[in-house]
């Protein structure tokens, strides 16, 4: 019975590792897939904490333990902790068996608790071997290389998939479509910048990039200016696009990125088209994070502007998180504005954003 038990557990052990790793690389499994995996993660956990039951409540008892065994029920902690905040990650960012919660709703979020706990996970296999090997020292390095492979995979290898090898298709009416939102007094422009408009597509490109580009009813669409829809379909207001009159960028999205690096360090204004804002006391900005900071031609419709007394509203696309150093970017070149932070949005979200701006326009629409 106890060797029946702990083939179980083993086996157990060794598929929730399995999952992980497969999690880790969603961009080829699709969403479907993921989230039903990620509910077999869970249940594989839930077995191995009953398989493991008898031990857990020593955990907390520290009198008479090795440091060593301190750390790894430290470690044990931290993993149940991270683990049980992934659960409610996963219920709160699922489309298709929980589509109906809804807390904070951040992939990027869940990205990173996702590496914690394969980061921890690691660690805490590890530190079994650690227990009952001679060769101290090695075992040692190899726990500290396995859990930077982990957070590796988490945070480099996940992004790097994401940016080049997802695709991201959608119903572009069932997209922007959500309530109306009547605001009192003058309507807001919205202004946006995209790749598409300012690159030199390849006939062959594809929405391989979620933080920049997708496919809406089969036809390339910046993802910019599938949030700038979603706006004026709540509020039905104007809408510019920031494009490029000279040089356009390069259609490889590392060649665009290694363009924007050149830019940024030159500090370059690159030529755009004219956008006038007279007449819109609020002004909100759409835009992509690019090298933690403002696109280059953001900038330039910036400092081309007369922004003095107006309200600038800002919602930031990425792949990381936050909004870099844009908002001071935009305090700086926006001279005379008021700059308010609106929302940040992960590039896996964008596709799904129109109730969240939708809960924003009412706010604003109440002040």
């Amino acid at each position: 019975m106890k060797k029946s038990v702990k083939y179980t557990g083993t086996a157990v052990d060794i598929l929730m590792y399995a999952i992980m790793l497969v999690q880790m690389v969603y961009v080829f499994t699709g969403n479907v897939i993921h989230e039903l995996l990620g509910a077999g993660f869970f249940l594989c956990l839930i077995i191995h904490m009953a398989i493991k039951r008898k031990y857990l409540p020593s955990i907390p008892k520290l009198r008479g333990k090795s440091a060593v065994r301190r750390f790894s029920d430290a470690v044990i902690i931290l993993l149940m902790l991270s683990s049980a905040a992934l659960m409610v990650s996963s219920m709160d960012v699922s489309r298709t068996l929980l589509p109906q919660v809804s807390i904070i709703g951040s992939a990027g979020l869940h990205t990173y608790l996702a590496t914690a706990v394969l980061a921890l996970s690691v660690l805490h296999g590890g530190m079994h071997g650690y227990a009952r090997t001679k060769k101290k020292k090695r075992a040692a390095l190899f726990i500290a290389l396995g859990c930077v492979a982990a957070i590796a995979v988490g945070l480099a290898l996940v992004p790097y998939l994401n940016r080049h090898y997802k695709t991201v298709r959608i119903d572009y009416s069932e997209a922007i479509s959500g309530d109306k939102v009547e605001l009192h007094g003058e309507k807001p422009l919205v202004v946006y910048f995209t790749r598409l408009g300012n690159t030199d597509f390849n006939d062959d490109a594809d929405a391989v990039s979620g933080a920049s580009l997708l496919l809406a009813d089969g036809e390339l669409m910046g993802s910019d200016q599938l949030i700038a829809d979603m706006i004026s379909n709540a509020v039905d207001c104007d809408v510019r696009a920031i494009t490029l009159t000279g040089e356009k960028y390069p259609s490889g999205y590392g060649d665009t990125v290694s363009a924007a690096g050149k830019e940024l360090r030159q500090n370059a204004r690159p030529p755009i088209e004219d956008i006038d804002i007279r007449g819109y006391d609020k002004i909100i900005l759409v835009y992509p994070l690019w090298w933690g900071r403002v696109p280059m031609p953001v900038a330039t419709f910036l400092e081309g502007a007369d922004f003095s007394g107006k309200d600038i509203y800002l919602i930031a696309t990425q792949g990381s998180s936050g909004y870099g150093s844009s908002v001071e970017d935009v305090r700086k070149m926006a001279a005379g504005a008021e700059v308010h932070k609106v929302m940040s949005i992960y590039c896996d979200d964008i596709p799904y954003s129109r109730e969240r701006i939708g809960s924003w326009l009412k706010e604003l629409a109440e002040e």
